[in-house]
C-alpha cells in the first residue's frame, strides 16, 4: 500500500508538472499590442486633420508599451462598437478614457485605472443654468453615496424641464438616465463633438461629459461661450477611472499593463503626460 502510494504521489506531480508545461506553452508571447481608440474624445484621444492620432492616452499608451517592450499600433474605432470590435479580435485592448463598471466587467478585462477627472455639466455661459447649485464641488458616488445623491436633489430643480446632450453608451448618459430622466429630457449623440454644436446652436440646454473634455472643448473654435457648472461626480457607477479594457482570456496581458501602470504612477509619468493635457494630474492612487 505503501508503494502504490508513493507511485500515485510521483503521478500526480508528474501530471503537475506536465500541466504548468502545458500552460507555459500556450501562454501568449507579446511582442506587438494592437490599441483601440474613439480618436474623437479630447484631450483623452483625438484625429488631426492629416489623420494622425494624439492625446493624454496616445502618449501614455506608447510609454506603457515601451515598458512592456511591445511594439504598439492603433486602430481607430467609434465609441459605440468599441467593445464588440475588442471582442471580435479587431485589436488588442481599449484606451478611449472608458471607466471600468460593474456592467463592462462582466463582458471585459480592465487594467488598474491610470486617470479620472469626475464628470461634470457644459452649458452656455448666457444660460441661467450658470447659476446652478454647488458650483466646483466634487461628489464621490462610491465613498460617499448618500452625500452625493443629496447634491443630485439639490441641482434636480434648476435641470427640470430641461434638455441635456451626452455620448451614448458613456457612463455620464448611464448616470443622467438614472438619476435625471424624471426631471429632463436626455439626448443621445454618437460623439460628443455632436452635442457640442447643439449645446451652441441651442438644441440643447446642457451637455454632460468628463470634466477634462469640457475644459479642452470650451477653448475650441466654435464653443466660445461653453462653460462648465454645477458639480463634478464621479465614483460608484461612474467607475474607479479611465482602464485599459482587454478581453478576458487576456490575463497575461492585463499583468502587463497593471505592472507598467503602476510604474508609470510611480515615476511620474502619467502626471508628467496628464499636465501636458490636462494642465493638472488626473493620476489615480
Amino acid at each position: 500500500m505503501k508503494k502504490l502510494g508513493k507511485m500515485l504521489a510521483i503521478a500526480a506531480l508528474a501530471l503537475g508538472a506536465v500541466a504548468s508545461f502545458a500552460g507555459l506553452a500556450s501562454a501568449k508571447e507579446w511582442t506587438e499590442v494592437r490599441i483601440g481608440t474613439e480618436g474623437a474624445f479630447p484631450p483623452w484621444n483625438a484625429t488631426k486633420p492629416d489623420g494622425t492620432l494624439y492625446g493624454f492616452e496616445i502618449d501614455l499608451a506608447n510609454d506603457l508599451c515601451a515598458r512592456m517592450k511591445v511594439k504598439c499600433t492603433f486602430v481607430q474605432q467609434s465609441w459605440d462598437g468599441i467593445i464588440p470590435a475588442l471582442q471580435a479580435g479587431k485589436f488588442d485592448a481599449i484606451m478611449s478614457g472608458m471607466s471600468q463598471t460593474a456592467k463592462r466587467a462582466k463582458v471585459i478585462l480592465f487594467s488598474k485605472p491610470y486617470g479620472s477627472t469626475g464628470q461634470a455639466f457644459g452649458v452656455e455661459k448666457s444660460s441661467d443654468l450658470t447659476k446652478m447649485p454647488l458650483s466646483g464641488k466634487l461628489f464621490n458616488l462610491g465613498s460617499d453615496l448618500k452625500g452625493a445623491e443629496k447634491a443630485i436633489d439639490e441641482i434636480k430643480p434648476a435641470l427640470k424641464g430641461k434638455i441635456v446632450g451626452v455620448q451614448s453608451g458613456s457612463i455620464a448618459a448611464a448616470f443622467l438616465q438614472k438619476y435625471f430622466a424624471d426631471s429632463a429630457t436626455i439626448r443621445l449623440y454618437k460623439t460628443t463633438q455632436q452635442h457640442d454644436l447643439d449645446l451652441a446652436s441651442g438644441r440643447v440646454d446642457a451637455v454632460m461629459a468628463s470634466m477634462a473634455y469640457l475644459t479642452t472643448a470650451e477653448k475650441k473654435s466654435g464653443n466660445e461661450d461653453m462653460t462648465t457648472a454645477g458639480p463634478r461626480f464621479q465614483g460608484g457607477m461612474l467607475g474607479q477611472g479611465s482602464s485599459i479594457g482587454m478581453r478576458m482570456e487576456d490575463t497575461d496581458l492585463k499583468a502587463m499593463f497593471d505592472k507598467a501602470i503602476a510604474a508609470a504612477k510611480a515615476d511620474g509619468t502619467i502626471k508628467k503626460i496628464s499636465m501636458k493635457w490636462f494642465g493638472f494630474d488626473v493620476t489615480v492612487y
